[in-house]
């Protein structure tokens, strides 16, 4: 779900920030909650300064994965306007992301490469995008959401993406 304002959307999908941003490096290394003034990642392409310039001033990131999770995380990227998220927020939205996680249907994991190529199919980009942002051909693209498919018994592409968003494995 990405109820973020279109104009950091479309900056943040026309840059391939998604490889850069120290939140999703975070993300994928770590479990829990963090504003983004305590994140101790570098940002050389300058994500987080360009959130600010578009109003998106305080951030936190919260991330949940079980111990038996393969290749499934869920994830949070927040911002406020007004203030930094205090300690009772970013509790509270960790738990409330935590039961949503551990709700999913359970089935065969994906590889967090399967995932992530999913869930940019699903943010719309086309094969050769993925592969751009990505920095592989577009061969392993499609070798990636046919591993995925066969895993989860879709069909096609788009039979994918919907059992994989209802199974919130996305």
């Amino acid at each position: 779900m990405n109820a973020l304002d279109s104009n950091w959307v479309d900056i943040y999908t026309r840059r391939g920030l998604f490889v850069h941003d120290p939140s999703m490096r975070w993300i994928y290394s770590n479990q829990g909650a963090i504003r983004w003034s305590e994140l101790a990642l570098p940002d050389p392409a300058g994500v987080i300064p360009l959130a600010r310039d578009l109003n998106l001033n305080f951030g936190a990131t919260i991330s949940v994965r079980g111990d038996a999770d393969v290749g499934r995380r869920s994830y949070a990227v927040l911002f406020r306007a007004d203030r930094e998220f205090d300690d009772r927020e970013l509790t509270e939205t960790f738990a409330m992301l935590k039961r949503l996680h551990t709700r999913g249907q359970s089935g065969p994991s994906l590889t967090d490469a399967e995932a992530e190529a999913i869930r940019m199919r699903a943010d719309g980009l086309l094969l050769k995008q993925i592969a751009a942002e990505l920095a592989i051909s577009e061969s392993a693209v499609k070798a990636r959401i046919s591993s995925a498919c066969r895993k989860l018994g879709a069909k096609n592409a788009i039979e994918l993406l919907a059992i994989a968003s209802a199974r919130r494995l996305i």
